[in-house]
């Protein structure tokens, strides 16, 4: 594919103000190292969430002289700490929206769940943000289809973090090139057209918050530990073969591979971390009481409760929403005690972005 086909070098002018919410996502089979401008070192394949999203408005005005090119709020305070991230994002966009470059940008973000804390809070930042620039371009391209506007921002999300490709559309997206997915590409992620089993259609997710901090290491530094690591290579080829086998469960119901695929996705993911040099250990006690639990209670009652985990000590519990009762009961009685100030987030696959 080649990526001339997203620039479009059109005159822009007069002032444009949009607002959109962005999902995060939880992905299924992980996505860990990347090379080149953001392209994934393996595919992955994620469920995308309905109530943790970043709101996030945009003024886009033309800019003059020494202006800078943004100013950005959070929860309607400056935070600083965020800028050079969005400066990086912008100047990677320049090449595909080069008229963007003569107007300053006033951004506003809102996020529903912790920033930073394992919850691919970057993911659903960047992928509304950009959402937002694309929806001010698609004023000057009154040609594009929904599916234009769909690749586009999912290409330019990408750039600012690569999980935000999938939090575009839903509810699976598959980001990467696998033979499972023959539409599948490593510059954007897509909603592969498959009749999944209903049983995930509305599929749970509790978020259980062990810790709200801030991650102790970046998902950047992470991905980067990946270069030279000894298991790089099996990684890759087993992430492959997780998707094909992950493809085949979500069509067919079949929830004891699932679980079995999804859990040892994550805890790959984690033994990743934990074999690289400098090498970091991301779960912390009380992630790890959970898991033992999660796997008592599911040899105890046969329900089909699994975990998967992010970079990071958070817990997300995925579970068929017929069996919410029961597990919820559980979740509440063993497992918010492990939770920092019993905090837990109730969450469900969704359909992706809107426009406000």
């Amino acid at each position: 594919m080649s990526t001339k086909s997203f620039v479009f070098d059109v005159p822009v002018e007069g002032h444009y103000q949009t607002q959109w919410q962005a999902p995060s996502n939880i992905a299924l089979v992980k996505y860990w190292g990347k090379h080149g401008q953001q392209l994934p070192l393996n595919p992955s394949i994620s469920f995308t969430l309905s109530q943790c999203v970043t709101q996030t408005a945009v003024n886009f005005s033309p800019r003059g002289g020494e202006e800078e090119a943004f100013d950005f709020l959070f929860d309607q305070k400056k935070q600083v700490e965020f800028h050079p991230k969005i400066q990086q994002f912008l100047e990677r966009i320049k090449p595909f929206f080069p008229a963007l470059e003569g107007y300053h940008l006033s951004i506003s973000s809102h996020n529903s769940f912790p920033h930073s804390s394992g919850i691919a809070s970057s993911a659903a930042a960047m992928a509304a943000l950009a959402l937002c620039v694309v929806d001010f371009e698609k004023q000057f391209h009154p040609d594009w289809s929904r599916e234009d506007f769909l690749q586009k921002a999912s290409f330019l999300a990408r750039l600012g973090s690569g999980s935000a490709a999938r939090s575009i559309t839903g509810p699976l997206m598959v980001w990467g090139q696998s033979e499972a997915f023959p539409k599948s590409n490593d510059h954007f992620a897509i909603a592969p057209d498959v009749e999944w089993h209903p049983i995930f259609q509305d599929y749970q997710d509790t978020v259980l918050i062990v810790d709200k901090g801030k991650k102790k290491v970046s998902s950047t530094l992470g991905h980067g530990l990946m270069q030279g690591h000894p298991f790089a290579a099996q990684r890759f080829e087993q992430a492959h073969s997780h998707l094909e086998k992950l493809k085949s469960a979500l069509t067919t119901g079949d929830l004891e591979h699932f679980i079995d695929l999804t859990e040892a996705e994550a805890l790959t993911l984690h033994a990743m971390m934990m074999t690289s040099n400098p090498r970091f250990v991301l779960m912390q006690p009380n992630t790890l009481a959970i898991l033992h639990k999660v796997v008592d209670y599911r040899s105890q009652t046969n329900r089909p409760l699994c975990f998967t985990l992010d970079a990071g000590a958070n817990v997300h519990l995925l579970y068929p929403r017929q069996d919410r009762s029961p597990i919820m009961d559980f979740i509440q009685k063993e497992l918010l005690i492990h939770c920092q100030q019993g905090q837990y987030i109730q969450d469900q696959v969704g359909n992706g972005s809107k426009k406000i």
